[in-house]
């Protein structure tokens, strides 16, 4: 069985493959300082809950953007498994090559999903990660990873304006009925959902002027809050980082 791992600087996200099937996955709370003991304690008790076994782990895939949780990851896996870990990062097969400026920079989630995306399309695509940031990447006809944006996520925004605008308080963004908010918590819905929709919408079409008729594909935890109001994409793939996570291992062990 192989585990894959997606570390986000918010969430975890954890996939239990059986060949190229996804068995089982959970989400937890990301914290930077977690041990590998502790990972580990916290792993076994989502395979319990799924009636699976720990020990039959025979191999973990690794994409972070926390750096100490990576390492932590591998502890753990030396400690309680007898497994290999591989941690996506300079000199691991992707099978894709990267026409940036500096390869070095591409973040690993960034790569994993561009990978899964075009696995998927077997062509020119554009995938949106709805994150703590939100990343759009590009990959090209040929298959290439070509670059892409980076902005803020909803959860920082909306962090950021309760924290210096003394008079909003927190909420938990939904559907705007309206476009013209009748109340604070409308206007704020109506200003985060149709703002950030139509923010991704600009971004695409302007990718789209670089890059001619790419598929487009959004992933991430607040996608299918965005996307419903999004005129351009249509497609939301909340496990595409844990299948491109799944190719990486397989074309590492071949």
């Amino acid at each position: 069985m192989l585990l894959a791992v997606d570390i986000g600087n918010t969430q975890t996200h954890l996939g239990a493959f059986e060949g190229e099937e996804l068995v089982e996955h959970w989400r937890f709370q990301t914290r930077s300082g977690a041990t590998g003991d502790e990972l580990g304690e916290r792993i076994a008790g989502f395979f319990n809950l799924s009636e699976m076994n720990f020990g039959d782990i025979d191999a973990v895939v690794v994409s972070s953007v926390v750096p100490p949780l990576g390492s932590q990851f591998e502890r753990m896996t030396e400690r309680y498994l007898e497994a290999s870990c591989l941690t996506v990062g300079p000199g691991v097969k992707s099978g894709m090559p990267i026409r940036i400026d500096n390869p070095l920079e591409v973040g690993a989630d960034r790569l994993v999903n561009a990978i899964a995306a075009y696995e998927r399309f077997g062509e020119a695509c554009v995938v949106v990660d709805f994150g703590t940031g939100i990343n759009i990447d590009a990959v090209s006809a040929d298959g290439a990873y070509l670059g892409g944006a980076i902005g803020p996520g909803l959860e920082i925004a909306l962090t950021a304006l309760i924290d210096r605008a003394a008079r909003i308080t927190r909420i938990d963004l939904g559907e705007p009925q309206t476009a013209i908010g009748h109340s604070t918590r409308e206007a704020i819905n109506s200003g985060f959902i149709f703002g950030f929709a139509g923010m991704i919408d600009g971004i695409v079409r302007r990718f789209e002027t670089e890059l001619p008729n790419p598929k487009l594909l959004a992933t991430g935890g607040l996608a299918s809050a965005i996307v419903p109001f999004s005129e351009t994409i249509d497609l939301v793939d909340d496990l595409l980082t844990l299948k491109g996570l799944r190719l990486i291992h397989e074309r590492n062990a071949s």
